[in-house]
C-alpha cells in the first residue's frame, strides 16, 4: 500500500511539473476550462427595434439600418426618419373607388411640395405595379429640383389593405435627399417589399 501510496504521489508530482514548464515556455496552459467575464465581455448596445407598428394604418414597415421610429406619430405625420430621409403614412377612405395607380400619380406632386417645396422641375424615374403585403399596389417616384437648388428623390406608394378587414387604400409618402446626404435609394425597396399588415 505505501508504495502505491508513493507511486500516486510521484505521477502527480511529474503532471505539476509538466504543466508548470508549460506555461514558464510561454504557453498559454488553462486548466479551468470554465468561460470569464474576460472572455465574452457583454455588449453595452441595445439592438435597434428591425420593425416599426404603424397602428394607426395597421400596417407594419420594417426599420433599416439607421432608421428610427418617430417620436410622435399623428395620421398625415411622418412614422420614421433618418439622416436625409423620411416615411410618411395616410390612409384614404374606405371604397375610394380610385386604383392604386391613379392614387399614387394624383398624390405624387402633392408629396414632392409637402416633402422639399418650391419645386422648380422634376423628373420620373419610377412608375410601377407592386406587390404590397400580398395586396395590388403602385409606385410613383420623382426625382426633384427646388428653386434653392435642393434636390431630392419622392415616392408615392399606394395599395388596398389585405383582404379580410376593412377595404382601405394605404399610402405612404418616401422623401430622401439625394446625395450623399441622403439615405440609399435601396431602402425605399427594402421599405416597400418588407410592409405587412399589423398582426401578420
Amino acid at each position: 500500500m505505501a508504495l502505491t501510496t508513493s507511486g500516486v504521489v510521484l505521477v502527480a508530482a511529474i503532471i505539476s511539473g509538466a504543466f508548470a514548464l508549460a506555461r514558464h515556455d510561454g504557453d498559454d496552459v488553462v486548466a479551468d476550462t470554465a468561460p470569464t467575464a474576460a472572455t465574452h465581455p457583454p455588449s453595452s448596445a441595445s439592438p435597434a427595434p428591425s420593425r416599426l407598428d404603424d397602428e394607426l394604418d395597421g400596417i407594419s414597415l420594417p426599420l433599416p439600418d439607421g432608421w428610427v421610429p418617430a417620436k410622435y406619430v399623428t395620421r398625415d405625420n411622418v412614422v420614421m426618419t433618418t439622416d436625409g430621409g423620411r416615411v410618411f403614412t395616410h390612409t384614404l377612405p374606405a371604397n375610394s373607388g380610385a386604383s392604386p395607380a391613379s392614387l399614387a400619380k394624383k398624390d405624387i406632386p402633392q408629396a414632392a411640395d409637402s416633402s422639399y417645396g418650391g419645386i422648380r422641375s422634376h423628373r420620373v424615374v419610377g412608375s410601377e405595379r407592386v406587390a404590397v403585403a400580398g395586396c395590388s399596389g403602385y409606385l410613383v417616384r420623382w426625382r426633384v429640383k427646388t428653386a434653392k437648388g435642393t434636390e431630392g428623390y419622392v415616392q408615392s406608394l399606394a395599395f388596398t389593405t389585405a383582404p379580410g378587414g376593412p377595404r382601405n387604400t394605404i399610402v405612404v409618402r418616401f422623401a430622401f435627399d439625394a446625395g450623399p446626404d441622403g439615405p440609399p435609394l435601396a431602402d425605399m425597396e427594402r421599405i416597400t417589399e418588407g410592409i405587412r399588415s399589423v398582426g401578420r
